[in-house]
């Protein structure tokens, strides 16, 4: 059902199209940075929005690009986080079996502990 619509939506959209170009047949000019050339008014108004939707889809995909890469990053970052986190939980769990009560430090890659300091 829903592809129907889209057809009769097209098919719409198709009509309304045609009669805009029987309209605006007329003849422009249009000027190039070398020349000028006549051109029909409905070819310079399509050429004008396939460059449009050109120029957005191309800034969409190099966007769709960039967060792609981004997100494969942060996976990889989360990945690596919770490889750490399941280390540190099976030293906890080995001093817990041994009875050893460890001091207290919070270690991340930013901080280190005082005694490294120096």
């Amino acid at each position: 059902m829903k592809f129907q619509w889209l057809i009769l939506l097209g098919l719409v959209f198709a009509v309304i199209i045609a009669i805009f170009a029987v309209v605006n047949v007329d003849d422009v000019p249009v000027n190039y940075v070398f020349g000028e050339a006549q051109w029909p008014l409905i070819l310079v108004i399509l050429v004008s929005a396939l460059l449009g939707v050109l120029l957005s889809a191309t800034v969409s995909i190099i966007r769709t690009y960039a967060l792609k890469r981004k997100v494969k990053s942060l996976q990889k970052e989360i990945a690596v986080k919770e490889s750490l986190i399941a280390t540190q939980q099976n030293e906890i769990a080995e001093y817990q079996k041994a009875g050893v009560t460890p001091e207290a430090m919070v270690v991340t890659s930013e901080e280190r502990p005082a005694a490294d300091r120096e």
